[in-house]
């Protein structure tokens, strides 16, 4: 990738071949906004959301200014989920794939501290993790802060939203008095704003227009339900449109788990991610879902921080999302690596208004759907069922069956009654 962009920043030789590898055509808006900067050592607060490249926009520059002959820390790097820590550690080392002597290591709550602690001790000049976890190692004096130069905050509003400021004003007090503070957010609320008054020297603004954070290559759509109807009208999507993979969010963990039963009571294989579930669970769960051995994967929008998977067929918003920032980040998940995707979100009535404010706010269209009806369902399995009983005809091998018919028939029952009745029986188990 030799464009005057990134060839201007004179960047190492070794980082614009990993570019190159990581399949970078030229830097997007946030990249282009703050890779200078944060090179010449300013403090950024930038407004910027998944999906925009804001995580090689802060680990280009870190990598380039890493000493790797210095087996100190000399970069942290907070976020607010175990997800978001592997996913940022893995891009991290995508960028420094040509500088073998740069270790980056991930620490995270839910699995064993002291394999951690024995990949802190042999040198990680780069640390990313979660609030909770960095603490814990800061107490145990296992991360060394003396050389710490730049400290990132990565997606500080979701931080803030899961009550982690406090643990990161007090990581804060661990680092030396003279270091390089990134600031990235989705949203900058006031006590945002606060904590870079507080802790930032000058910060340079980036806001990244809004533009950049639509998902036009995404059909929107959506239905007004009754909340005690999602379920069913849940389960009529599914079926009638013959969905494989599907990724549903709701807004509480407790709604995740009653989605989850009523699915399941259903015949549906859904399973549940979101912050009470043990990291091994969830990392377990995530893999059966990107193998495609789940069809359906219910979350709320916290714990699915850092899913990255390209099949992902429809995303559902069974509730309203808050915000249209998090309607982007959810819509986001599917219509990855040029696939097409869909997005349905269920609404009541008194929603109208807050979800045409994020189709204004997005700038995407979000057109009404009906619900199909029980009836659309039933032809729908009727078709299936039709669908194979024709393969079995075209492929034969029926004989072994005659002699079952056979004794049907000669209790004065046609060949027509008995595959109508044949039918009903396959209907009904269908159902």
């Amino acid at each position: 990738m030799e464009d005057k962009i990134f060839k201007g920043l004179y960047l190492s030789k070794e980082i614009r071949n990993s570019i190159v590898k990581m399949g970078f055509r030229e830097p997007t808006e946030v990249q282009e906004k703050c890779i200078p900067h944060i090179l010449e050592g300013k403090d950024i607060i930038a407004q910027a959301q998944t999906g925009t490249g804001k995580t090689a926009a802060f680990g280009i520059p870190i990598i380039e200014l890493i000493d790797p002959d210095n087996k100190d820390t000399q970069a942290l790097i907070i976020c607010p989920t175990r997800e978001l820590a592997i996913q940022i550690a893995q891009e991290l080392r995508n960028v420094a794939k040509y500088l073998p002597d740069i270790n980056i290591v991930p620490v995270y709550g839910g699995v064993s501290v002291n394999a951690q602690i024995n990949d802190l001790k042999a040198g990680a000049q780069i640390v990313v993790g979660t609030p909770g976890r960095i603490t814990d190692h800061l107490q145990r004096q296992t991360i060394n802060t003396n050389n710490i130069g730049i400290v990132v905050l990565d997606e500080a509003d979701e931080m803030l939203n899961m009550g982690f400021i406090e643990d990161v004003e007090n990581i804060l007090q661990y680092i030396p008095e003279s270091h390089q503070t990134l600031l990235f957010s989705a949203t900058i609320p006031k006590p945002i704003l606060k904590l870079s008054n507080r802790y930032q020297n000058e910060p340079l603004n980036v806001i990244i227009t809004q533009k950049e954070l639509t998902v036009p290559q995404v059909k929107q759509y959506y239905f007004e339900v009754k909340e005690n109807v999602k379920p069913e009208a849940l389960r009529r999507l599914i079926e009638t449109e013959n969905i494989c993979s599907a990724l549903i969010f709701c807004n509480t963990k407790k709604g995740v788990d009653k989605l989850v039963i009523k699915l399941r009571s259903k015949g549906y294989p859904a399973e549940a991610l979101h912050g009470d579930i043990r990291q091994k669970k969830r990392e377990q769960r995530m893999e059966r879902f990107k193998s495609e051995q789940t069809g359906i994967l219910i979350a709320t929008d916290v714990a699915a921080r850092g899913i990255d998977i390209d099949n992902i067929e429809v995303v559902f918003n069974y509730d309203l999302p808050p915000e249209p920032e998090t309607y982007i980040h959810r819509i986001g998940r599917t219509a990855r690596a040029g696939r097409p995707g869909i997005a349905y979100t269920f609404i009541s009535g008194k929603q109208l208004g807050k979800l045409k404010s994020i189709s204004q706010t997005t700038k995407t269209e979000i057109l009404q759907k009906e619900l199909p009806g029980s009836k659309d369902v039933e032809r729908v399995r009727e078709r299936r069922i039709a669908d194979k009983v024709r393969m079995h005809v075209r492929r034969g091998k029926l004989e072994k069956y005659d002699d079952f018919v056979s004794d049907i028939a000669e209790d004065d029952a046609d060949y027509r009654k008995i595959a109508a009745a044949l039918a009903k029986m396959l209907l009904r188990d269908e159902a």
